[in-house]
């Protein structure tokens, strides 16, 4: 009896260094496939939040996401039947701190007589959540304006809407940015002309600036470009300079090629340098550009010029000269489009995006340290 139990002592002691040596080894092995930049980030997490099945309509694009104050995650798109028709409305849904599931999609916003879309949410210091979106008073984009809802209660509930921006074509995408002064700026581009399929080369993306103490809004500066621009992303890198990503103009397809448009401002967006190509392919989709919580920068983007796949994070820790490090966030025969990024108090970083033909919206969740993770 005792020779059996120490030929079992000998035979756990090797299979516990057998197992120990493995784990060694896998650490190992990780460790190398990191340096080298082959490895696939572990902790990047992508989840399927709503489909056509979802009773809001078949067509959900673009989405929004915001993190509030009290953690929780806010989520708004504009749904309905199709990207042009009458009845599309502006829908919300969230999630609470710590996870599970999302909430019935609740309808937030709706014109009875005209078509709304690119709903943007967006919490301000004082704790009050804005809802930005647009309104289209004709047949193309070209024809539309910019309204606003708000609430006080992280939105449980709105006030009435209101018209912030009369002129035509302005429309909204991406959220405010409190700058270094204390303040806001909005992000807008001003869509020319009457096609569905190209966009004309004055197209340009304008910014508004709010003064938070009186309430004012006034104009900031234009970003114009050879082929047009719109959509800006826009960070501040330093006290009163700024730098933002565009998308580019122009129309779709393999014939059209053309990269995110960059411009700069050193005056807190009161003025803009001419809209330069940056590195980056751009197959006129929507970019997004966040600074995180480190003061590194998040440009999420399409890597390619005809197709809006893959959809790629790529990270800068030198105030957007370069991108070495980049993370393939979803990849494959489909179309991955109109980011939007927000990363939470405990440091994760959120990207929402619309996939299936624009009817299903999507979430990636990660860390900055996966994209640093990341090969190039």
């Amino acid at each position: 009896m005792r020779c059996w139990r120490n030929d079992e002592s000998r035979q756990t002691a090797r299979g516990g260094a057998y197992r120990v040596s493995r784990r060694r080894y896998a650490i190992a092995v990780r460790h190398l496939l990191i340096l080298l930049g082959l490895t696939a980030a572990a902790e990047l997490r992508v989840e399927r939040l709503f489909g056509p099945e979802t009773p809001t309509g078949p067509y959900k694009h673009p989405a929004s996401i915001c993190v509030l104050d009290n953690g929780d995650l806010y989520l708004v798109w504009y749904g309905g039947e199709g990207e042009y028709a009458n009845s599309t409305a502006i829908w919300a849904s969230r999630r609470t701190e710590g996870g599970g599931a999302w909430s019935a999609p609740k309808k937030v916003a709706q014109d009875p007589l005209r078509s709304l879309g690119n709903g943007v949410a967006w919490q301000a210091p004082d704790g009050t959540l804005w809802l930005f979106y647009v309104v289209r008073f004709g047949e193309t984009w070209g024809s539309s304006r910019v309204a606003v809802k708000l609430s006080g209660d992280r939105g449980e509930t709105w006030s009435d809407s209101t018209m912030l921006v009369l002129d035509e074509g302005w429309m909204v995408r991406g959220k405010p940015i409190v700058l270094s002064s204390g303040e806001w700026l909005l992000p807008l581009y001003q869509e020319t002309g009457t096609g569905r399929e190209r966009v004309p080369p004055d197209t340009a993306s304008v910014f508004l600036l709010r003064n938070p103490k009186t309430g004012e809004w006034t104009r900031g500066g234009r970003i114009r470009s050879k082929n047009g621009n719109l959509q800006p992303a826009p960070v501040e890198v330093s006290p009163g300079r700024l730098i933002a990503f565009c998308r580019r103009g122009g129309g779709y397809g393999p014939g059209e090629r053309g990269y995110i448009v960059r411009s700069e401002s050193r005056d807190g967006g009161r003025s803009w340098s001419e809209g330069v190509d940056s590195e980056f392919p751009n197959p006129n989709s929507a970019v997004d550009l966040i600074k995180l919580a480190s003061g590194a920068l998040l440009l999420v983007y399409n890597d390619s010029m005809s197709e809006r796949t893959p959809l790629v994070a790529a990270l800068s820790t030198d105030g957007g000269k370069k991108f070495p490090r980049r993370l393939t966030l979803a990849a494959g025969k489909d179309s991955f489009a109109y980011p939007s990024a927000a990363q939470a108090a405990g440091g994760t970083i959120y990207v929402v995006f619309t996939s299936d033909n624009r009817k299903a919206i999507r979430l990636a969740s990660f860390r900055e340290e996966d994209v640093k993770g990341a090969g190039r």
